[in-house]
C-alpha cells in the first residue's frame, strides 16, 4: 500500500472524470490517496460524484494569503538551504516563462504550503495530472525536500508552450511520465532529452462503469447528432453550425444537441439565431454523466470537429454506448476511431468533409450505425478499461517506490 497525493491545477471539473476513476481504482486497491489542487472546484459542478470529490479536496487558493505565507516562512526557517536553492530555481524558471516572476513566486508559496500537508499525511509520491503549473509546484515540492513526483500528460495545452512550461526539465526530474496515447508520447519525445525517453510510458484515459450497462441500438426514429464538450474555440462547434445549416438547406431532417458550456456560449447562441437554427440546435449546458449517457443513447452519433485535442474521453463514452463517432483526424483520435469502421475521421477545419460525414450518418440505416458503434465499443473495452490502465500505473508507482527505497538505503550506508 502506498500513500499518494494526486495534484492538479483544478479538481474536480466536469471534463476530468477520468482522474476520479483512476484515483478511485487505486483507493479500491488499498492505496491511500490525498486529493490536492491549486484552485478549488468550479461552481458549475452538477454530477453527484464530482460534488463528493470536491468535498475531499484540499485546495491551496481556498486558504487565506496569510496562512500560505506563514507556511512558506516556516519552511524557509526550517530548511533554509533548500529554500534558498528552490527560490533561485524559481527565479530562473520565471526568466524562461511568459508567466513572469510574480506567478512563479506564488508557485513556490503554494509548494511550501502543500509540503506541510504532504508531510502530515506521510505522502510517498506525488502524481500530477497535466504538465503546467501544478507540475511546477510538484517540482518545487521535491526541491524543498518533498517526495518524488510523476506527471500524466494529456495535451494539447501541455504542448502549446513546452519551453515556457519547461517540459524537458520536468520530465528529467520526474520519477516517470505517462502519456495518454502514442501521439502524446511522441510529442513528449520531441521535447525530452533522449536519455529520458525510457521513463515515458502510455497510460490511457479510461471509461467508467458505462460499459457495464451494455450498448443500446440506435433508435429508428432518431434524427439527432450530439456534440459533447466545452464550448470553446478549440472544440470547433462553430463549424458544426455551418454544417447543420447546409444540411438543413439540402432538406435533411436533423437535430443537433450541443452538450456543454463555456466562454463561447453567448457567441454560439447568437450564431444560431443568425443562421435561423432555433429548434434545430439545442445547447443544454453542463449535465451529469447519466444525462450524457442518455443523450448519447438517444442520438445517431457523436460529432466532435475539434481543432486541437488529446484523446477526448467522450469519444470513449460514445463508443462504449454503441454510438459511432465523427471526429477530427488529429492527435490520438485515430488511435481509437477507425475511419469507416467505428466512425468517420475528417480533416480539422474542413467543413465540406464534416458535412459529408454528417450526411452519411443521417442517411445510413440505424442498424448499420449500431454495428459501427459495436465495433468501436470493442476497441474501447480492449484499450480503455480502468483496471488495465491502473495496472500499468500501479506498476510504475511500485517501481518508483523501490528505487526510492534503494536510494534511501544507499544514503544510509
Amino acid at each position: 500500500m502506498m500513500r499518494i497525493a494526486y495534484l492538479t491545477t483544478q479538481y474536480p471539473t466536469v471534463s476530468h472524470t477520468f482522474i476520479r476513476r483512476e484515483l478511485t481504482e487505486l483507493e479500491n486497491r488499498g492505496h491511500h490517496i490525498v486529493r490536492l489542487s491549486i484552485r478549488a472546484a468550479p461552481p458549475d459542478l452538477c454530477d453527484p460524484l464530482d460534488l463528493d470529490e470536491a468535498a475531499q479536496v484540499m485546495a491551496c487558493l481556498d486558504q487565506r494569503v496569510g496562512k500560505l505565507l506563514r507556511a512558506c516562512l516556516q519552511v524557509a526557517l526550517s530548511t533554509p538551504g533548500r529554500f534558498v536553492s528552490a527560490l533561485r530555481f524559481t527565479v530562473n524558471l520565471s526568466r524562461r516563462s511568459e508567466r513572469g516572476l510574480i506567478r512563479h513566486l506564488a508557485y513556490l508559496v503554494e509548494a511550501a504550503y502543500l509540503l506541510r500537508i504532504i508531510r502530515r499525511e506521510r505522502i510517498e509520491h506525488v502524481h500530477v495530472h497535466f504538465g503546467s503549473n501544478a507540475a511546477t509546484v510538484a517540482r518545487l515540492i521535491r526541491r524543498l525536500g518533498g517526495p518524488p513526483y510523476s506527471m500524466a500528460i494529456h495535451g494539447p495545452g501541455d504542448f502549446d508552450a513546452p519551453l515556457g512550461f519547461d517540459l524537458r526539465g520536468k520530465i528529467k526530474e520526474a520519477d516517470f511520465v505517462t502519456a495518454i496515447s502514442h501521439y502524446c508520447r511522441a510529442q513528449l519525445y520531441r521535447w525530452a532529452d533522449p536519455a529520458d525517453w525510457g521513463k515515458i510510458h502510455i497510460v490511457r484515459c479510461t471509461i467508467g462503469n458505462m460499459h457495464s450497462r451494455g450498448p443500446v441500438s440506435v433508435p429508428r426514429d432518431s434524427r439527432t447528432l450530439v456534440s459533447v464538450g466545452r464550448i470553446s474555440a478549440q472544440k470547433g462547434q462553430s463549424l458544426l453550425l455551418d454544417a447543420v445549416r447546409r444540411l438543413r438547406d439540402e432538406g435533411l431532417d436533423m437535430r443537433l444537441a450541443v452538450v456543454g458550456d463555456g466562454e463561447l456560449r453567448p457567441w454560439l447562441e447568437n450564431r444560431i439565431r443568425e443562421l435561423d437554427l432555433q429548434g434545430i440546435v439545442d445547447i443544454t449546458g453542463y449535465v451529469g454523466g447519466n444525462e450524457v449517457r442518455r443523450r448519447l443513447e438517444a442520438s445517431r452519433a457523436l460529432v466532435l470537429p475539434s481543432f486541437a485535442e488529446g484523446l477526448p474521453v467522450v469519444i470513449m463514452e460514445a463508443l462504449a454506448a454503441g454510438r459511432p463517432v465523427i471526429a477530427s483526424s488529429i492527435a490520438g483520435i485515430p488511435e481509437l476511431v477507425q475511419h469507416g469502421v467505428s466512425g468517420w475521421l475528417v480533416p480539422a477545419g474542413d467543413v465540406d468533409a464534416l458535412v459529408n460525414a454528417m450526411r452519411t450518418v443521417l442517411t445510413l440505416a440505424p442498424s448499420e450505425l449500431s454495428s459501427m458503434g459495436l465495433k468501436g465499443r470493442e476497441a474501447v473495452l480492449r484499450e480503455h478499461g480502468v483496471e488495465k490502465q491502473v495496472d500499468v500505473l500501479e506498476a510504475l508507482l511500485a517501481s518508483g517506490r523501490q528505487r526510492s527505497d534503494s536510494s534511501d538505503e544507499s544514503d544510509g550506508q
